[in-house]
């Protein structure tokens, strides 16, 4: 499968980190965000690679180039306008062949088992399928209510008792390409304007990862990750 990577972020969030770096080139143990999924991706021999980039772009590019020092191969969809999450995904769409592809946060740590998370897509058959990962804190999340093999809807941020489950969005998908029709032409969200409505149809299934997992979007979690990722 072809995949794509979302990092075209500003990373406010981060403060001075991000004056003049992009997030996806913030180390972690001697490398950048970015690279580590790159590395879990060619683990699993997924080096058809398209990155989405905005906010200093040109440094991104500088550092992966064409992929070839890293063992795969690496295009780029330049967003002249920030088309957020959803807009970037369906631009990205318009150029790919084959009916389902990959898509990952750029800001996201995490040593997916991609073996496991396309053969759940195959035999769940729906047009979706959203990783999850188990927390124990909800309150910072949109939490996923699951009916057997599929999400039926999410719950973002809610008090622990109210909570449908502990499962969160852990921002690496499998997309049928036909599914995103429901996305409106430029910027949106794939959270708000697609995620939300499709689930509501059970068309998105999901595979649980229970691996290592560390979002890196605010200092607090960023340092987390730093602590806590010993690949």
């Amino acid at each position: 499968m072809k995949v794509f990577i979302l990092a075209g972020g500003f990373g406010t969030r981060l403060g001075n980190l991000t004056k003049n770096k992009p997030k996806p080139l913030i180390e972690i143990n001697g490398k950048p965000i970015l690279e580590w999924i790159i590395l879990n991706l060619k683990k699993y021999n997924l080096k058809d690679i398209t990155i989405s980039t905005h906010y200093l772009s040109n440094k991104i590019l500088d550092y992966f180039g064409d992929g070839s020092l890293f063992g795969v191969s690496i295009s780029y969809l330049f967003e002249k306008e920030p088309l957020g999450t959803g807009g970037a995904i369906l631009e990205f769409s318009k150029n790919v062949d084959d009916k389902n592809f990959i898509v990952i946060n750029g800001d996201n740590l995490a040593d997916f088992n991609w073996e496991k998370i396309i053969e759940d897509f195959k035999k769940n058959k729906t047009d979706v399928l959203l990783t999850l990962n188990k927390v124990l804190d909800v309150s910072e999340f949109g939490v996923a209510k699951i009916e057997k093999n599929k999400i039926i809807d999410f719950v973002e941020k809610p008090k622990k008792e109210d909570a449908p489950s502990h499962l969160i969005n852990s921002g690496a998908y499998i997309i049928n390409k036909n599914s995103l029709k429901i996305l409106p032409n430029g910027k949106s969200s794939i959270e708000k304007d697609f995620f939300e409505k499709i689930t509501k149809k059970g068309m998105v299934s999901y595979s649980i990862h229970e691996g290592l997992w560390f979002p890196t979007d605010n200092i607090e979690r960023l340092n987390k990750a730093k602590n806590n990722w010993k690949i």
